[in-house]
């Protein structure tokens, strides 16, 4: 130890060993106190429902990775792997051990596939729930998708009004949250949130779908509310690091969540550097890193 360091630390040393470590400690980042912790994508790790996604999510320092479902096509539900008793028991051991958390199961199938009409959708999110429950996961990602679009194809509300509401049932009865993904404005998915009318079915906020659109990114986390916010995925279109990012300020964007009460997982989805997109380490490093510091830090 140098001199400095002694006439700094040296009377506490003195007391106790564990002094020095307890002040460095002190300096982390606290992710319990912030109330914000951030998460990863298995997917965009391009480690779909692999246990090296968990290897690599603790290797950036993110917080928690939300877990695909696996993929869906034209099958009657998703190609869970999750599904196995014994894949599930160690994936769960290996997340325990390096103490990351599932914030999420995501049913990104919908992406390109129909909610509104496929005749199976009640096998496939029940799988999905069904696979939040054995694993501990409170929520599960439900985006609407291109065959989902309300604002190109007004005319499926309705169906997708009905089956939500069967979601809504389905969640409820399991006490977990499907979070949902719309074209919608903050506007209008609040009036489709209050007509599904269930605290179990919520928006799953995206940033990159208010700036991608020209909206306001505040204003819209101000429309919806803490209450009706579960997760967010809090970056832009690919191009640039968020840190880089001019038209989306992170800390203006913690403060409009603090203004109104919100907490809870950011889940880094994109906003990679559109010359090496598929450098996940060093994309979702960066991005880890800056969440952190934003969100964390103070």
């Amino acid at each position: 130890m140098k001199r400095s360091e002694f006439l700094k630390y040296g009377s506490a040393a003195v007391l106790g060993a564990v002094a020095l470590p307890d002040l460095l400690m002190a300096k982390r980042p606290n992710k319990e106190a912030s109330g914000y912790k951030i998460g990863l994508i298995d997917l965009m790790l391009l480690k779909r429902q692999r246990l090296s996604a968990l290897d690599i999510t603790g290797e950036l320092g993110a917080d928690g990775v939300e877990v695909d479902m696996g993929g869906l096509g034209q099958r009657d539900t998703f190609d869970n792997q999750l599904a196995d008793p014994a894949v599930r028991q160690e994936y769960l051991a290996k997340a325990k051990a390096l103490g990351i958390e599932i914030c999420s199961l995501a049913m990104t199938g919908f992406y390109a596939q129909s909610l509104a009409t496929r005749p199976t959708y009640q096998q496939m999110v029940g799988d999905c729930i069904d696979t939040m429950v054995l694993m501990g996961v409170k929520v599960a990602f439900l985006p609407f998708g291109v065959q989902g679009d309300l604002v190109q194809q007004p005319e499926l509300r309705p169906a997708l009004l009905e089956r939500m509401k069967v979601i809504a049932g389905m969640a409820e009865k399991a006490d977990v949250v499907v979070g949902i993904e719309t074209a919608y404005d903050a506007t209008e998915e609040l009036r489709f949130l209050k007509d599904i009318g269930s605290p179990h079915v919520k928006s799953y906020f995206n940033f990159s779908n208010a700036l991608k659109n020209g909206r306001n990114l505040h204003a819209e986390l101000r429309i919806l509310g803490a209450a009706n916010i579960c997760h967010i995925h809090c970056t832009d279109e690919d191009g640039v690091w968020l840190e880089h990012n001019e038209r989306l300020d992170m800390p203006a964007v913690k403060q409009t969540l603090d203004d109104i009460g919100w907490k809870g997982w950011l889940v880094i989805e994109r906003s990679r550097d559109a010359n090496n997109p598929r450098d996940v380490k060093g994309n979702y490093g960066a991005n880890t890193r800056y969440m952190k510091k934003v969100f964390q830090d103070g």
